[in-house]
């Protein structure tokens, strides 16, 4: 898993009908400090999560589409949880 910092949106007219319902958002990879790490991801939202949040990212193709229950969706990264406070 990621932690990352979710720092904008994406704004598409036309999407895979396996992403319909499913926000596509701009994630910032972050330290325990929620300092930038690294490089930004695109990420498929499962949380409603916005611009601003901490957010919980997993990483991996198969998590992602078992989480959609579709084994053949074109998906590796996804938003998993909004992280309230960091310890």
């Amino acid at each position: 898993m990621i932690l990352g910092k979710v720092i904008g949106n994406v704004v598409s007219t036309i999407k895979l009908p396996v992403y319909q319902g499913y926000k596509i958002l701009i994630v910032q990879p972050v330290n325990n400090k929620e300092e930038p790490q690294g490089e930004s991801v695109l990420a498929l939202d499962t949380v409603q999560a916005g611009v601003g949040d901490t957010v919980l990212v997993i990483d991996e193709g198969n998590s992602s589409r078992l989480i959609m229950n579709n084994s053949t969706a074109p998906v590796r990264t996804m938003i998993v949880g909004i992280v309230d406070t960091i310890n």
